[in-house]
């Protein structure tokens, strides 16, 4: 069945025909009206769509649902009545309600993304409902379930890290819900994403340390684990070091760092990893800059490096992802990446705002970082 195409959701469209349809009393009190799956065929629609409209109708007191029997007409509507639900309908429907699911944010990475989903939901009316699941698969998978039972309209999602993906996203895509993934995406999902450039970033933090004389470049970072921000940036520094003509040498790099991985940010675990860079660069003498792939990382390397009674940057520079914009350490700040947050939160709504109203929306938008110049690097000892 085709319904009459508006700028409304279909669950409103449907929500829309059924309160006509009970209000001329094709439905009357008592009746059953379509199951889920029913509207779902007869719209041609997913489960979540016809499932909402049904909500709206049980919300409005126009329906009881029953589990295991079906949902009935409560009440006959008059037409005075119907026009009342129809003008608050449109007056709700302006005011769109989106889930933001991060998996964390701070000073470091993730606040401004937040801002910029605030600010952009003010400028178009939207309610945006945030919930932290700590990079943990089982707290992402329950916040959309809780976000889609509370019935929002659009999700922006920040994945957790790892190898495997949630199924409640795979499903969101295969219904068509309205949806955006920020700073990562999955491969082989075709759901948008907004991130940074990390590939074409990257390259330009390397090349600035060529600049500065430096061949022999430690890329420190966690296991890769098809996470892919982190691929993207070993990606662009290999890519960096080919266009120089100079050689990668992996001897160099320490990618098992594991203290800054969900759940494991423990005075034991950074413990261990300042042991291990240290033991890294003792080992490899002829490293003199280091490149960090996040912020906290570095602060990390910093505590070897000073602990080694070493100088930054005259003994080794260190250029990463991200520093805040007011240091915690002592008005340190790292040269570093700097990464467009508020932009990714006010794209993420816009993008959602687009596929509300079937505009087509880019599967895979990168935005540029800035190189930010800060204490921690400069030319290479002679």
């Amino acid at each position: 069945m085709e319904v009459e195409k508006t700028n409304k959701p279909m669950y409103e469209q449907i929500y829309d025909e059924l309160c006509e349809r009970i209000a001329n009393q094709h439905y009357r009190e008592g009746d059953r009206v379509p199951s889920e799956k029913e509207l779902a065929d007869l719209y041609h629609v997913s489960r979540i769509t016809s499932k909402k409209a049904l909500e709206l109708l049980a919300n409005d007191g126009l329906i009881v649902r029953l589990p295991g029997k079906g949902s009935f007409v409560k009440e006959a509507v008059d037409v005075e009545k119907q026009v009342k639900i129809k003008k608050a309908t449109e007056k709700n429907s302006k005011r769109l309600l989106i889930g933001l699911v991060m998996t964390d944010f701070d000073y470091s990475f993730g606040t401004h993304i937040v801002h910029g989903v605030e600010e952009a939901s003010r400028q178009h009316e939207c309610f945006p409902v945030i919930r932290r699941t700590m990079g943990m698969i089982e707290n992402e998978v329950n916040a959309i379930k809780e976000l889609l039972h509370l019935g929002v309209d659009g999700l922006i999602v920040f994945p957790a890290q790892g190898e495997y993906f949630n199924e409640e996203i795979l499903k969101l895509v295969i219904n068509k819900f309205p949806l955006v993934l920020i700073d990562r995406y999955f491969k082989g999902i075709a759901a948008t994403s907004i991130s940074t450039d990390n590939v074409s970033s990257t390259k330009k933090a390397i090349n600035y340390l060529f600049e500065l004389g430096h061949e022999h470049i430690s890329l420190i970072s966690p296991p890769p684990v098809d996470t892919t921000a982190i691929e993207e940036r070993i990606e662009g520094f290999i890519e960096a070091h080919d266009e120089a003509g100079i050689a990668v040498d992996k001897a160099l790099w320490a990618t098992d760092l594991t203290s800054t991985l969900p759940n494991a940010f423990t005075q034991e675990n950074i413990s261990e990893d300042i042991k291990k860079i240290k033991t890294h660069l003792q080992s490899q003498p002829q490293i003199t800059a280091l490149f960090v792939v996040e912020y906290n990382l570095a602060l990390i390397a910093k505590k070897a490096i000073e602990e080694l009674g070493w100088n930054i940057p005259e003994d080794i520079s260190i250029i990463s992802f991200d520093s805040p914009e007011f240091p915690l350490q002592d008005g340190y700040l790292f040269t570093h990446l700097k990464q467009q947050e508020k932009e990714i939160g006010r794209k993420a709504i816009e993008n959602i705002l687009k596929m509300k109203d079937h505009s087509s929306v880019s599967s895979k938008q990168l935005l540029d970082a800035e190189l930010i110049v800060g204490k921690s690097t400069t030319y290479v000892k002679k």
